[in-house]
């Protein structure tokens, strides 16, 4: 009697046994199935972290990142626009130089593209990221962009009407462009994207710009524009290849703004510039500063001042929940496990 006890019991645990081991085994295949599953979504992760988010505040080269795109903005901003005055002033007179002159630089862009592949300082081929969708958008804001390039030739009412609509039509597509280059950066990683981005841009305007100047006679301006330029053909070819490399400075610099703040804030910073171009029209040029001039460089002073101020508060107020937090989640720990060290 007793062995046959035994003999059922040794037969109920092996039965539970096998049932435990099969449950087991389930389990894993569940899992595998799972891991399987989510094998393209860990790949994703893998990438990104293989190239971290550049954007982000924790990436060690953020902040270097940050001041020298805004270095660049202020370089090419002022710089570019105080050359094209130069250039009006001593009798240049083609708008189709001064616009050509705003993208041709495009070759430059290929500096940040290929530079760190070459130099081995990441391991990201260029344009390997670059998708369909990305290069349309890239096309139609270049052509967008030199689309708001006319000025009128004249000074009458009638003209300067039309210059007045085209400069207001100028400001509303570029008041587009921050906020929409904000969305596409936001799946965007790194600044060589940017760059790429920037550099279908230029050339889409170049070509533009190129066919403008082919019908409306730009090229045979140029070569009479050095003629006609009182400081000598010397000082016309300086003035026009300095004209390109600032104005393709400055858009790297914007872009970089947009790419690692937002389009608010690459939009101030770029407002606030407008006063650095007065006082270097007094300067340089011996502009008058009269008082809507005055006015208008407190403005943007007061304005962009306020923002950064308002901007670090923010932050001193994030810094501190995130502390408050922190303290909180400590002191739910010790509370729950009194023993835990910290």
């Amino acid at each position: 009697m007793e062995a046959s006890t035994l003999n059922h019991q040794s037969l109920i645990n092996m039965t539970s046994t096998k049932n435990k081991t099969s449950d087991i085994e389930s389990i894993d295949q569940d899992g595998g199935e799972e891991a399987h599953q989510d094998q393209p979504n860990s790949s994703m992760e893998n990438k990104m972290q293989l190239h971290a988010d550049q954007k982000s505040s924790t990436n060690k080269i953020y902040m270097p990142l940050l001041v020298i795109n805004y270095i660049m903005l202020f370089v090419g901003s002022v710089s570019s626009l105080l050359l094209s005055k130069y250039y009006f002033k001593h009798k240049g007179s083609s708008k189709w130089v001064s616009t050509w002159v705003q993208s041709a630089g495009f070759p430059l862009l290929t500096i940040p593209i290929f530079f760190p592949y070459v130099l081995k300082l990441t391991k990201r081929k260029p344009f390997t990221d670059f998708n369909s969708k990305i290069l349309l958008l890239s096309i139609f804001v270049g052509v967008m962009l030199d689309s708001s390039n006319e000025r009128p030739s004249g000074v009458t009412e009638k003209k300067y009407l039309i210059g007045f609509l085209c400069t207001i039509g100028a400001g509303l597509l570029f008041a587009s462009y921050l906020p929409l280059m904000e969305m596409i950066f936001k799946k965007v990683y790194c600044y060589e994207m940017v760059m790429e981005m920037q550099l279908i841009m230029e050339i889409s305007a170049t070509i533009l710009a190129t066919i403008g100047m082919a019908c409306g006679g730009g090229f045979s301006q140029i070569k009479e524009g050095q003629k006609v330029f009182d400081k000598g053909s010397k000082i016309y070819w300086v003035t026009i290849v300095s004209n390109i490399v600032t104005w393709q400075i400055c858009f790297m610099g914007t872009a970089g703004m947009v790419f690692l703040t937002t389009s608010l804030t690459g939009g101030i910073c770029m407002t606030a510039l407008l006063c650095m171009n007065v006082l270097g029209g007094v300067v340089f040029y011996r502009d008058i500063f009269n008082g809507f001039k005055a006015v208008a460089t407190v403005l943007c002073i007061w304005g962009f001042c306020s923002y950064v101020y308002g901007m670090h508060t923010k932050m001193v107020e994030q810094k501190a929940q995130m502390v408050d937090k922190n303290e909180s989640s400590k002191e739910l720990m010790h509370v729950v496990n009194p023993g835990a060290t910290h």
